[in-house]
């Protein structure tokens, strides 16, 4: 008789509420309007369910000139910058915003703090949508604003800001806590006087998550992720089981 294998799950697993969302705005979409539905950007890193998604009819682009005038667009969780917002107005888009709740209030904390007159020093990678939509917040009448991106702490030796003590940072909602942690602190320690986010506009989806892979790593002998090669989410999961 072969032994017996338990099989743990981790929890907690799978989307965040942000995506599950969003996934759920293209499916009504399609209900609603018929086939096809433009989608700005895949709403998940998740080849399976973009392929569900264009089998039931979603298009997905990433340059609005490929949407025929008049459609309608759907924006994915990532949220997106002013410019995008404009060149669809521009074009008589009927836009569908599926930007995580997160995602927007970030911007509304990013608007806030460039129309005080601060700097912002964003924590994210570079080319990842969602840094792209947030970093895309400042406008040409913020003429003496700057967002700056910074990714690594050797970023931060490098970084020149005009006043120090008008400053704060935000952060890409999908990298964890830990995955900021130094660098924040390489950030408190050059500028002693930066503000940061409210704890209710921090998303802890990501942390939880690695926080379940860690947790369980120790009790098994195997863990297998479940996730898209193109997914840096699920590359995270994969380092921290090894």
């Amino acid at each position: 008789m072969a032994d017996k294998i338990n099989i743990l799950l981790a929890n907690p697993r799978g989307f965040c509420a942000g995506v599950d969302r969003a996934i759920q705005i293209v499916e009504e979409a399609l209900s609603q309007y018929g086939k096809p539905i433009y989608v700005r950007h895949e709403v998940v890193h998740n080849q399976y369910v973009i392929n569900d998604l264009k089998t039931k009819g979603a298009v997905f682009i990433e340059d609005l000139n490929d949407v025929p005038k008049g459609s309608h667009v759907i924006f994915s969780a990532h949220g997106i910058s002013k410019a995008i917002r404009e060149e669809a107005k521009s074009r008589e888009l009927i836009p569908i915003d599926a930007t995580c709740p997160l995602v927007t209030k970030v911007h509304v904390e990013v608007n806030k703090m460039l129309n005080q007159g601060m700097d912002i020093i964003m924590i994210g990678h570079k080319g990842h949508p969602e840094v792209e939509g947030t970093m895309g917040q400042i406008e040409e009448h913020h003429t003496n604003r700057k967002m700056h991106l910074i990714e690594t702490i050797e970023d931060v030796k490098h970084l020149i800001v005009d006043h120090p003590n008008k400053i704060a940072y935000v952060t890409q909602t999908t990298l964890s806590i830990d995955d900021t942690k130094a660098i924040i602190e390489a950030l408190k320690t050059k500028y002693p006087n930066i503000q940061g986010p409210k704890s209710d506009d921090i998303c802890y989806a990501t942390q939880n998550r690695q926080d379940a892979v860690k947790e369980i790593s120790g009790l098994c002998d195997l863990i297998i992720i479940v996730g898209s090669q193109n997914s840096s989410n699920s590359n995270r999961l994969k380092e921290l089981a090894l």
